[in-house]
């Protein structure tokens, strides 16, 4: 009975995520199309067959439809009129087609949707600062690692951080950024157990990152606590959470692809909905920071110049824009389908990913024996 419920709440919290994800995103093609005189003919949230659907006085047809995986705005003469049959182009009104519009005005309305994923965020991020105030993680130790120099040095969960090799401590990052810049160092630690002051000496270990050594310590951070910020700080504050995440994502990505950091951590709809379900315990800002988190991430991926991807688009469109003229078909046809081929076997092997991190192999081999 507790499983099905779990597989209750992670379905819900993953329809509710990725809903307002794709709404957004789709919004603001909508409303960058309507901007730039293209008439919209579908907006749809999901695919296949509409559970509801209704028509605006614009003439967009607004739908809900079954499997929520995604979505999709359909632009007025989003084809090429070469691509079409005569009876198509027939119904095409003159100045409201996407394909007859400047090259800038196109790249406008593609743009548009990853915008909207990066505004959603810093709009979330700063209203849970005015609301909450803007998170503070103290120096506190939450868990200590086995076999780690936090271990060996005999740190505790707990255990407050107040000074590394003198220099004041503050929060969990200043003292992350301390433990960083030192590896395999011996360090002068004063920390604060049981209200009394303690010395203690730690020798941090070493790791290889991006071809240069980084200090560990072996600890995982505590308490948090939420400092009271003024609305204009707020507002800044998710401008610089939504740039942090931005660039902490790209920065984990290109380690990736050096091969300086393991792929693990790439996952799919079934990590993306498991985790929907257990944030969603956590309580509702957790939910819409993980929302905040999901939005920069979607709008990110959105902007790799992948073709088929809203990237590969405005890739397409910045060539067309130096050329005087669209890149012939041939070229246009082969980049969408190597970006086809390309997101398949990402997908594939995020769906591994997550299946892995789920243990249904490791429950597969047990049924073997």
């Amino acid at each position: 009975m507790t499983a099905l419920l779990d597989f209750v709440r992670s379905a819900a919290a993953f329809v509710v995520v990725l809903g307002v994800l794709v709404f957004v995103h789709e919004f603001g093609h909508y409303l960058a199309a309507r901007w730039r005189g293209v008439r919209v003919e579908a907006f749809s949230i999901g695919f296949g067959r509409a559970i509801a659907s209704w028509t605006d006085r614009h003439g967009t047809m607004w739908k809900l439809a079954w499997l929520p995986l995604g979505g999709y705005v359909k632009l007025h003469g989003q084809e090429r009129p070469e691509d079409v049959e005569d009876e198509v182009r027939a119904r095409w009104v003159p100045g409201e087609t996407f394909h007859d519009k400047p090259v800038a005005s196109r790249a406008i309305v593609v743009a548009a949707g990853p915008v909207a994923n990066f505004l959603l965020a810093i709009v979330l991020f700063s209203g849970l600062f005015i609301a909450l105030g803007k998170p503070v993680t103290l120096p506190v130790i939450g868990a200590v690692l086995p076999d780690s120099a936090a271990s060996r040095a005999g740190l505790l969960a707990n255990d407050r951080v107040e000074t590394i090799a003198g220099q004041p401590i503050k929060t969990f990052e200043d003292l992350q950024r301390v433990i960083t810049t030192h590896p395999d160092k011996t360090l002068a630690m004063t920390i604060k157990r049981d209200g009394a002051d303690r010395q203690v000496e730690v020798t941090t270990e070493a790791r290889n990152s991006g071809g240069h050594q980084v200090g560990l310590l072996g600890v995982r951070g505590g308490a948090v606590e939420y400092h009271h910020v003024s609305v204009p700080a707020a507002l800044w504050g998710g401008v610089t959470q939504t740039w942090t995440i931005t660039a902490e994502t790209v920065h984990g990505l290109a380690q990736m692809i050096r091969g300086t950091r393991g792929t693990d951590d790439l996952g799919g709809p079934l990590r993306i909905a498991q985790m929907s379900g257990q944030i969603a315990e956590l309580g509702i800002a957790s939910l819409i920071s993980f929302i905040g988190v999901l939005s920069v991430n979607l709008g990110l991926i959105n902007l790799f110049p992948i073709p088929v991807l809203d990237g590969g688009h405005l890739l397409f469109y910045l060539a067309e824009a130096l050329r005087g003229r669209p890149l012939p078909q041939r070229a246009q046809e082969y980049g969408f389908r190597a970006g086809l081929a390309f997101l398949a076997c990402l997908f594939v092997f995020a769906t591994w990913n997550d299946l892995t991190h789920l243990g249904l192999f490791r429950w597969v081999a047990g049924l073997i024996g």
